[in-house]
Parts: structure tokens; C-alpha cells; sequence
């Protein structure tokens, strides 16, 4: 048995190891930042509801829907835990519910942004640390890209997705409520994009925009 052990230990690639650790990390703290931070807008318009479930936290315990979690790994793309909203709380429910969506995808672009700065920081003063290559590459390579494409995706007009409630803000009340109707097939349709790939080139394109403006700002 002892043997076994040994040799199993020594087939590991602690590497590949380690990088898959970093990313599931990675995605923890994109999809928490995520959605607290959906909760703390609607907190600051006066809607207590996330606050009152203790959804204004940075557990991702409190956050992380395990299956959405599989399927960020299985199908490419994945979810959290909704942060619950009562728009009946927002003087202006319509603007109320983008500002709340819209302070998902912010939190994102803003987390790479600080990423970027932290890696930059670790490679002025800190490069001769023993961490410090894994932490570089943490922050620059893994956390920022992943965060830039959860804001990125979420910005898409389909329900369930931020995007939708951005959208309808624009959109007549009528046409609103009958998009609205159509939010549980909405998953599919992210399921069938992903599936068939209709959403890789522009998603990915779209990363590497945003990344690289991040990078010019800061390196």
C-alpha cells in the first residue's frame, strides 16, 4: 500500500495541481466580489433584502451554488447564488434594478484592474520572495483575465444574465415584462451558446480588449 502511495504521489503533476487550485480560488473570488457587491448597491438605493439574508459578506460560502460552480468548469460558463432584490424598495424600480445589475460586471473590471496593480507590485518589490512567481502569476494571468470575462459575460442581454436588467431600462414596460417571461429558458440559450460555441470567439476577443487596455494603463 505504502508503495502505491508513493508512486501515485510521484505521477502527480504538482503544477498541474497547483494551477487548478489557483483557478478554482479564482473563481471564488470573482463570483463572491460578484455578488456582494450586486447586494451592497442594492443595499445604498434602500433595499435591506440581501443585507437581511447576510448576503452582504465576503464568504463565498454564503455565495457559491455549487452546481453553477460544476458547470463553470464543465460547460464554460457557470453562476452564484442570485442576490435576492426587491425592486418595490428603489424610488425608480427600472433604473434601481440596472444600477444594482450593473454593479456585478463594475466589480469585475475593477478587482483586474486592482489585480493588475497588485502584480506590478509584486514584481517592483517583492520579486526575490519565494511566493512571489506564484502570486504573480495568480494575479496576472489567472484572477484578472477570469474576472474581466464574468463582467464581460454577464453583460450579455439575456435573462438571467445582469445584462438584461441593464437592458431594460430601455426597453417600454411591455416589452420588458414579455422579456422577463422568457428568463427560465434563458439559461438554455447560455447552455446551448456555450455548447456550440457561438459565444467563445466574441467572449474571448472581448477579454483580450479589456485586458490588454488594463495592462497598457498600468505596465
Amino acid at each position: 500500500m505504502l508503495h502505491y502511495l508513493q508512486a501515485l504521489f510521484q505521477a502527480l503533476d504538482v503544477n498541474s495541481l497547483r494551477d487548478a487550485a489557483l483557478r478554482v480560488a479564482a473563481v471564488f473570488i470573482c463570483l463572491t466580489i460578484h455578488e456582494t457587491c450586486h447586494g451592497l448597491a442594492a443595499y445604498a438605493l434602500g433595499d435591506p433584502t440581501a443585507k437581511s439574508m447576510h448576503r452582504l459578506s465576503l464568504n463565498p460560502l454564503r455565495h457559491i451554488d455549487w452546481f453553477g460552480l460544476l458547470m463553470m468548469f464543465m460547460a464554460g460558463f457557470g453562476w452564484a447564488k442570485p442576490v435576492p432584490v426587491d425592486p418595490r424598495y428603489f424610488k425608480k424600480p427600472k433604473q434601481g434594478m440596472a444600477l444594482t445589475a450593473l454593479a456585478g460586471p463594475a466589480s469585475n473590471f475593477l478587482l483586474a484592474l486592482v489585480t493588475i496593480v497588485i502584480s506590478k507590485g509584486i514584481l517592483l518589490y517583492c520579486a526575490d520572495s519565494p511566493w512571489a512567481e506564484t502570486a504573480f502569476v495568480f494575479c496576472l494571468y489567472t484572477l484578472a483575465p477570469l474576472s474581466i470575462g464574468l463582467g464581460l459575460f454577464n453583460l450579455l442581454p439575456i435573462p438571467p444574465l445582469d445584462g438584461s436588467k441593464v437592458l431594460a431600462v430601455l426597453l417600454p414596460d411591455q416589452a420588458y415584462v414579455r422579456l422577463m417571461r422568457y428568463e427560465r429558458y434563458g439559461l438554455l440559450a447560455l447552455l446551448a451558446l456555450s455548447y456550440f460555441g457561438l459565444t467563445g470567439s466574441w467572449i474571448s476577443g472581448a477579454i483580450m480588449g479589456v485586458y490588454s487596455t488594463l495592462l497598457n494603463l498600468i505596465y
